[in-house]
């Protein structure tokens, strides 16, 4: 029968691809977790991994064998955890990830709540607008768009994110007002590249009647960052096409005005992504109901969306 140490430094050696990744996570030294692979490779009489100085490469038996160990194994640890931990009660460090603005600005928010309700987790936020691996990050749960989805992980959606175009009263001054999207182009634009491949976003935009058309803008400006846009929006650089949640306080304000308040730009669903094991850690479970019944009871997801501004259309 093979330890428990064995199987988790084989299976977390094959997801981060190094020993010495699965090391930090299992809190053990690389030579221990090598020697804790070498010896089940021993006892099962097979090689799991191909070495080499560039990292681990999992063989065909190690690929069958991962596939078999990993689900089953997770519910162990998830039932170890419970049943050890606060006896059952949901407690210990909680590893979140979310984009900086919409962290701050919708998540944050909740955690005295989260925390009155729970005073045993201890939420441990890390704020990247670029989508985090939740296995090799050793994260319980994150919240974004855009994240791959290894064996083992779920997305459950909170909502659809939104754009549309916005611009500052002292931008727009003595300007005339595009009509379709194919206008913005005269304008001066705030962009937003991509932080994964550094390209410039070309949006497209769709009305009520579902007429969809690519708004490409001129850029006098081009960030990488979301909550940087809205910013140099906000400044009067020139048009952005700005997140709802990010655009929603100063279209209330009046230091942003809304253009083509007919389109919008969807860029996908907002998710709450964790382990899809069946055993999760209580503080792991805890979290998820939280948010997603937070996301329901405040109606989080309009937020987001250009149904919060449809009074305004």
């Amino acid at each position: 029968m093979e330890t428990l140490s064995n199987l988790e430094s084989f299976v977390r050696s094959a997801e981060t691809g190094n020993f010495s990744a699965a090391a930090r996570r299992l809190a053990l030294t690389p030579a221990a977790v090598s020697r804790n692979v070498a010896q089940l490779e021993r006892n099962l009489g097979v090689k799991l991994f191909q070495r080499s100085t560039r990292g681990l490469t999992l063989t065909e038996a190690g690929e069958h064998f991962l596939q078999s160990v990993r689900v089953g194994l997770d519910s162990i640890q998830g039932a170890i955890a419970d049943i050890t931990v606060n006896a059952g009660q949901p407690a210990g460090v909680l590893k979140l990830s979310a984009a900086p603005g919409f962290g701050m600005d919708y998540l944050l928010p909740l955690m005295p709540a989260f925390l009155e309700r729970y005073p045993a987790v201890t939420p441990d936020w890390y704020f990247d607008n670029r989508p985090v691996d939740l296995i090799v990050g050793g994260f319980d749960a994150a919240i974004g768009g855009g994240f791959d989805l290894p064996l083992g992980m779920v997305a459950r959606e909170l909502g659809r994110i939104h754009l549309i175009a916005v611009a500052s009263p002292v931008f727009l001054h003595g300007k005339r007002r595009p009509e379709d999207p194919t206008e913005l182009a005269e304008l001066a634009g705030v962009t937003l590249r991509s932080p994964l491949n550094g390209r410039m976003r070309t949006l497209v935009m769709r009305n009520s009647a579902g007429t969809e058309i690519a708004a490409v803008q001129k850029p006098v400006l081009m960030v990488n960052d979301p909550d940087a846009l809205c910013r140099a929006t906000l400044l009067g650089l020139g048009v952005g096409l700005v997140a709802v949640p990010h655009a929603a306080p100063h279209l209330e304000s009046g230091a942003l005005e809304r253009l083509l308040p007919d389109w919008h730009g969807d860029i996908g669903p907002l998710s709450l992504y964790f382990s899809s094991q069946k055993l999760l850690p209580a503080k792991t479970r805890a979290f998820v109901d939280f948010v997603t019944e937070a996301f329901r009871a405040q109606k989080l997801a309009q937020i987001l969306s250009v149904r919060s501004q449809a009074r305004g259309d």
